[in-house]
């Protein structure tokens, strides 16, 4: 139900502007006039869709998973806690480092109170220039010491940091590759996820294409599992091919937010190439049945009858190409149901 009215709104839409959509008299059939109209030619590429913001969170330290906050498909905000690793060892590592921060604290206070009276002394000639020499060394060692200690420090805290996973941005979980009470180690992956209010669509264009396509394409993407056609915010064309495929990598960026659309989904990047006349009629009046693809032909005195035909390509405004089983001028029914009740009534 809902793939009908998607297309038969744009159907409407569309003609609505062309002047094309009548009402017949005999009985208020909606019917469309098969007409030669400038459609915009497409080339249409098959790829995925793919999140423009996607990164696997993995860990920093080593320990074993205490705490894990989301699951696979929560969403998640920036700054929140998704997983904790057991803190207790990195924990030890900073008090000692506090430990010896003090303690070198307390050796650069000694050593510095021992330069100033070797000085003192030096000056009233009680000491040589060694002794002073060997004074000021000491209290150089005791200041580089002391910043060691402090750098120490700050680097068990950095790592104490590191047991609580942050998210680094705000978005969706799409895998979660540890379970509570598993050990890990440095660099092991923990969670994946992806940003939904960015989507891009990834296609492959032979490089016989590009200069049809240009550096700044045109394109509308269609999503056939949602019946949907969506115009692409932009498009970039990506400046390296692919030396087996021979073919150059263009991005499609979808509008912000759009609903229903999530990394892996496939869908198809219609890009216009030029503009020509086609044949066409209202995609909506196009009834398929199995292998019978087929439109109902009202003539002037209000008769219908069921004619095959064969379809081209479907425009994004609901229209698509005919290419034969049908002439210009002809009418054609809007809505092939009610149609085929008329065909009924009118043949008992």
């Amino acid at each position: 139900m809902k793939k009908f009215s998607v297309m038969r709104v744009l159907g409407i839409i569309g003609l609505l502007l062309l002047g094309a959509v009548t009402a017949h008299a005999t009985g208020q059939l909606a019917v469309a006039a098969v007409q030669y109209r400038e459609v915009e030619q497409g080339y249409a590429v098959e790829g995925l869709v793919e999140a423009t913001r996607q990164s696997t969170v993995s860990a920093q330290i080593g320990g074993r998973i205490k705490e894990i906050n989301f699951d696979v498909g929560s969403r998640v905000e920036k700054g929140q806690v998704i997983l904790r690793i057991d803190e207790r060892e990195t924990g030890q590592a900073l008090a000692g480092s506090n430990a010896q921060v003090l303690q070198a604290q307390a050796t650069l206070q000694n050593a510095k109170a021992a330069y100033e009276r070797a000085r003192q002394l030096f000056e009233q000639k009680f000491i040589s220039q060694s002794a002073l020499d060997k004074a000021q060394a000491d209290y150089q060692v005791a200041r580089a010491q002391a910043a060691a200690s402090e750098a120490g420090a700050g680097q068990a805290s950095l790592a104490h940091g590191y047991s609580a996973v942050i998210a680094p941005y705000g978005g969706v979980v799409s895998a979660r590759l540890v379970e509570v009470g598993e050990m890990v180690m440095p660099g092991k992956p923990l969670m994946t996820g992806f940003d939904p209010s960015g989507m891009r669509v990834v296609v492959s264009v032979p490089q016989y294409k590009l200069p049809e396509i240009g550096a700044n394409p045109k394109v509308m993407v269609e999503v056939p599992s949602l019946n949907r056609w969506i115009k692409a915010a932009s498009s970039t064309v990506q400046p390296m091919a692919d030396m087996r495929t021979h073919s150059t990598q263009v991005r499609v960026y979808l509008p912000a937010n759009e609903e229903g659309v999530y990394p892996g989904m496939f869908v198809r990047a219609h890009f216009v190439v030029g503009k020509a006349n086609r044949l066409v009629i209202p995609a909506i009046a196009v009834l398929r049945r199995s292998e019978v693809v087929a439109v109902y032909v009202v003539d002037e005195k209000g008769g219908v009858k069921l004619r095959q035909v064969r379809l081209g390509d479907t425009t994004a405004d609901g229209a698509v190409e005919v290419l034969a089983g049908l002439s210009p001028g002809e009418q054609v029914a809007l809505e092939p149901v009610k149609a085929g009740m008329r065909q009924k009534t009118d043949n008992r």
